[in-house]
Order: C-alpha cells, then sequence, then structure tokens
C-alpha cells in the first residue's frame, strides 16, 4: 500500500495527516503552537515547530500498514527567519502577519517595482516576507541565512541545506516567471545573494528523510521529501481545484478564494497575486478581510446553529433582512483594497436574528463581488466552486452564498491543507516533473461531496 504524509504548519497548531493512494485518510494527528503577539509583533519559535511536527508524525504514523512514499510540507505564507549555517535559528520566526515592517514597505516597492508589476501584483504589502527580511537586516546576526517556515522544518527533515519552493519566497520576491530571485533588486535593497537558498517549483524532490529525523519524527529513513506550498495552497490542493477556471472559497474568520489560470493575471489594483503550479500554470487568488470573525465579535456566546434556524423561518435564502459589511478589523484588502475601510450595516436590525442574518448576507455578497472582480481581470470563473472552511458547517450559510452567487457550488467532507501536501507527495511520487491534471483530480476527487443547486 502507498502511503503519502503530508503536513501543515499552520498558526495555531502543525497537523500531520497519512493517506492512502485512493484518498483514504489512515492516520491523522496535531499539535498546539505558541504564538507571541504585542501590537504588530507576531513571532513563533521556530524549534516548537520541530517539536510539535515531530510529536504529530509520530501519532498519525502509528498502525499506518506501508512504507512512506513521500512526505510534503506547507506553511504560512510570508513567515520567515534567519538560520544559521546549520540550520539553528538565529532569530525567532517573524510571523505572516507580523507588521513591524512597514516602514520598509515603500523602499522595497520603489527598487523593484518594475518586477512586481511585471509578476501582476504591483505592490508589496506591509506584511509580506521582503520587508520583514531588510527589518531583520538592520542588525544581521553573523552568517545568517534566509529560511521560510517550510525550509526550516524541511532542512531538519533531510538534515542538509535545501532549496525553497516558488510558493512560499513569492513574497519574498521571488521572479515566478524566470523562476530565479531577482538579484538586481535584492542587491539594491541590501540583501546579500549568498543568504538566499535555491528555488525550485512545488512538487520537486528536495532529499531524504535522515537517521535522525527518522528517529524523531517515525519517518522512515530515505523517505522522499518534496517540495510543499502555502497553506493556502495547499488547501486548495486538498480542496481539489484544479483545474482551469475552478475555485475554491474559504470562508473562515476571513474569505480566502483561490484559481487556476493558464496565464498569468495582471491586477491594477494589486489586490490579486498569483502563485505557479507544479505544471506551470497560474493559481491565482486573494485575502479579504470580510468574513466569519465578525459573529464571533458581534454575537459572543449566542447559539448559532439556533439562529440559522430562526434566519431561514424569518427570511428563506431569498428574503431582504439587514445587510452588514462584516470588517473583521479595520482595512479591506480584497476585492479592493482600502487601509482605513470599516465594517458598516445598511438597515435596522431589530435583534440578534437580523444581525446574524445580515452578517451572513454581507459575506456572501463580498464573495459575490469578490468573483465579479477576478471576472472583471480576465480571469476565467466558469468552472466548478468548491467551498470550504469553518463557514461550511452552517447549511444555511451554504444555500445562501449558492443563491447569491447564482449557481452550484460544492463541499468536500475533507480539505485540509494536510490533505493537500499528501495529494502533492502523491503527484510527485507518480511523475517526479509533472503529472496530467486527471490523475491529480482523482486522488482528490473519492472524497465524499455535496453540490448545492440554487433552492
Amino acid at each position: 500500500m502507498s502511503v503519502h504524509l503530508g503536513i501543515d504548519l499552520g498558526t495555531q497548531s502543525v497537523r500531520a495527516m497519512a493517506v492512502d493512494a485512493a484518498g483514504q485518510v489512515l492516520g491523522s494527528a496535531s499539535r498546539p503552537l505558541t504564538s507571541h503577539r504585542d501590537g504588530p509583533r507576531h513571532e513563533q519559535d521556530p524549534e516548537e515547530w520541530w517539536r510539535a511536527l515531530a510529536a504529530a508524525t509520530r501519532e498519525a504514523l502509528r498502525g499506518v500498514p506501508g512504507p512512506v512514499a513521500g512526505l510534503a510540507v506547507d506553511a504560512t505564507s510570508g513567515t520567515l527567519l534567519l538560520t544559521d549555517d546549520s540550520g539553528a535559528p538565529l532569530t525567532p520566526a517573524l510571523m505572516y502577519d507580523d507588521r513591524r515592517a512597514a516602514a520598509f514597505t515603500d523602499r522595497v516597492n520603489e527598487t523593484g517595482s518594475a518586477v512586481w508589476e511585471r509578476l501582476g501584483y504591483r505592490r508589496m504589502q506591509p506584511n509580506w516576507a521582503l520587508p520583514k527580511l531588510l527589518w531583520l537586516l538592520q542588525s544581521p546576526p553573523e552568517g545568517g541565512r534566509l529560511a521560510h517556515q517550510s525550509d526550516f522544518v524541511n532542512r531538519r527533515l533531510t538534515g542538509r541545506p535545501v532549496a525553497t519552493d516558488l510558493s512560499n519566497a513569492l513574497k519574498t520576491g521571488v521572479d515566478l516567471i524566470e523562476e530565479r530571485w531577482p538579484y538586481e533588486v535584492l542587491d539594491g535593497l541590501g540583501v546579500p545573494a549568498g543568504m538566499l537558498p535555491e528555488v525550485v517549483r512545488p512538487g520537486t524532490r528536495l532529499g531524504t528523510v535522515c537517521a535522525e529525523a527518522a528517529r524523531v519524527t517515525g519517518i522512515p529513513e530515505g523517505t522522499p521529501v518534496i517540495a510543499g506550498t502555502t497553506d493556502g495552497c495547499a488547501a486548495q490542493l486538498g480542496a481539489g481545484a484544479l483545474r482551469p477556471g475552478s475555485w475554491n472559497s474559504v470562508l473562515g474568520t476571513t474569505l480566502v478564494l483561490k484559481g487556476v489560470t493558464r496565464e498569468l493575471i495582471h491586477d491594477p489594483l494589486g489586490v490579486v497575486y498569483s502563485h505557479r503550479a507544479p505544471d506551470g500554470s497560474w493559481l491565482p487568488g486573494g485575502a479579504s478581510s470580510t468574513g466569519a470573525g465578525v459573529l464571533a465579535r458581534d454575537l459572543p456566546g449566542r447559539d448559532l446553529d439556533a439562529l440559522a434556524g430562526q434566519a431561514l423561518a424569518r427570511y428563506g435564502t431569498h428574503g431582504s433582512p439587514p445587510i452588514t459589511y462584516p470588517l473583521v478589523s479595520r482595512g479591506e484588502r480584497f476585492p479592493f483594497a482600502a487601509a482605513e475601510a470599516e465594517g458598516f450595516t445598511l438597515g435596522e436590525p431589530a435583534d440578534d436574528v437580523d444581525r446574524y442574518a445580515a452578517i451572513l448576507l454581507g459575506a456572501a455578497f463580498v464573495e459575490r463581488l469578490c468573483f465579479d472582480y477576478l471576472d472583471l481581470l480576465g480571469a476565467p470563473v466558469d468552472g466548478e466552486i468548491i467551498l470550504t472552511g469553518g463557514a461550511t458547517r452552517s447549511a444555511y450559510w451554504n444555500q445562501l452564498r449558492a443563491d447569491v452567487l447564482g449557481r452550484p457550488v460544492t463541499l468536500r467532507e475533507n480539505a485540509e491543507p494536510a490533505l493537500g501536501m499528501a495529494v502533492a507527495a502523491a503527484r510527485a511520487a507518480s511523475a517526479p516533473r509533472n503529472v496530467p491534471e486527471p490523475a491529480a483530480v482523482q486522488t482528490t476527487s473519492r472524497a465524499a461531496c455535496q453540490s448545492l443547486r440554487l433552492a
């Protein structure tokens, strides 16, 4: 039996999942992570990543039959640190949303404007990795080397230096078209070329699990280690949104859309940016600041299932409750950029049922606006729309979203990033360079799914 291992390095936990060739989950486990937050600061201890990963993989593989044919790791996008030549951390890890480097953003955008324009996103954002790297280089430790979150653990797994993948390197400024670092830009910013890892596409074999890592993690020595992706791209793989025109809409605390296109999308507003897929196609997407996080903020402690039943009885899925623009915090990122945007409600909610219905309807309309904007940019949006994320636990919300979008949507039983990394490992094992798309779809489509039609 072929077993593939996917590892998801999230913000709150590390999750490991062992999957067979038919997509059946044979074992899974997770371990929590600790964040250190203070205003714009958000750090984690890289050594905790490794300890949590080792504990999770040992449990996930306990009792799993057969050898592990390969593994891949995803990580939070834009998280980085500096290490020494042996891979030991020299700095804490600056997490994806650490904003202490905001003052460096203008310099990054001025110096690299031509490259960022050619790559379709025009401007880097304050929490992207390249401004954070400049922040770290104000007082650089001697011999420091750049490592993204996944690079750090892949180095531990293989016992030697590893390349970084294009997906995790996107926010550090990698040229996704030429598939190399833009050394002329980085030199102008004062980034030494010697501190940068090599760059490869996701799906590339990085090495094999070394003896020491096997002893600690329970992963058999010699298991191939495959270059993974960011957590968002991993969730897209897990959801099976792999064909051009198909989209994964993830609605949790915030809303994230990820799709597939043959050609690179250029966005004049700079709110949509594209990752590079293993086969050379493009994975455009955007992250809104709206989402279900507003429910916890505005309706704390309320029974949301009960509110859903009352909202359905009062309005159905075609009624007209008040409508809320459900911003989780100040500022919007997608489908438009507005740093000072604030949430608002049109109409006067009579009670918590109205407040609940207004939030759900507002989020559905923001999702529709995101798809309309992607269509305006020329991205194909006529394929399957797969809904994932915590919001899919609400049948009322799922139907409301299908009705607002005016088209069927699909729900997956399992679309975790760890599953996406197991799929990536399986694809690489079956064809190290490129896998025909139908093979990848077959790997994920066996998970139970449900389609919602218009009510």
